[in-house]
């Protein structure tokens, strides 16, 4: 019951995403390498089994460091994988970018289900990419960022988490030093990715 939605494939190649029109690029190559040991524990193939594996959150320390594009790349990556299906959520509720670098329209999604005001299925989006669903962050509303620390949210996660065993969500999340909402997600997440802009970013806030 999604609402299906049409990505510009050719604009988004333009802008260097790693869509599946893409050519083979250094950067498709690279978020290969990415996904590879991420995949291997979402399904529990790796050394150890982690619990809410397929629950990936991808942030920074601060704000402007590439995560957002970072988090797109990554689900466009695993979206062409031939086992799996891939979530792409906009958890940065204070400064949602997703729709927009996507060339999309604002949309409810996340914050709704979290008020109660929606059900998953009139809130995801279904692209033209085969196996690729985009869940919006929603209407901003003044509480948002407390949502986030929820103990909604806390259920919500841990139904996405178990209702489909194929599926990775990845989360792009607030930057870690900005809130402390971020840090109250990353708690429950499986995974977390940290994306560092290089030759920028301070290494005492990395290490903070």
């Amino acid at each position: 019951q999604s609402r299906p939605i049409e990505l510009d494939l050719e604009a988004l190649t333009a802008a260097g995403y790693v869509t599946p029109n893409s050519p083979r690029t250094r950067l498709a190559d690279q978020f290969r390498v990415i996904k590879r040991p991420l995949i291997a524990n979402a399904m529990s193939r790796g050394a150890t089994s982690v619990a809410h594996g397929n629950l990936i959150m991808l942030t920074s320390a601060l704000p402007g460091e590439g995560k957002s594009f970072s988090a797109i790349n990554l689900a466009l990556s695993v979206a062409a994988e031939l086992d799996h299906t891939v979530m792409l959520v906009d958890a940065d509720v204070a400064r949602p970018s997703i729709l927009r670098k996507l060339g999309l329209q604002p949309a409810p999604g996340l914050l709704e289900l979290l008020q109660g005001q929606a059900e998953m299925s009139s809130v995801l989006l279904r692209t033209n990419v085969e196996k690729l669903t985009i869940l919006p962050s929603g209407q901003p509303v003044p509480k948002a960022t407390e949502l986030l620390a929820s103990e909604a949210m806390r259920r919500l996660l841990d139904d996405m988490a178990t209702r489909y065993n194929d599926r990775i969500i990845i989360f792009d999340s607030p930057p870690l030093l900005l809130t402390t909402e971020s840090r109250v997600l990353a708690s429950h997440m499986g995974q977390v990715v940290v994306v560092v802009q290089a030759g920028r970013t301070l290494q005492a806030d990395v290490l903070h």
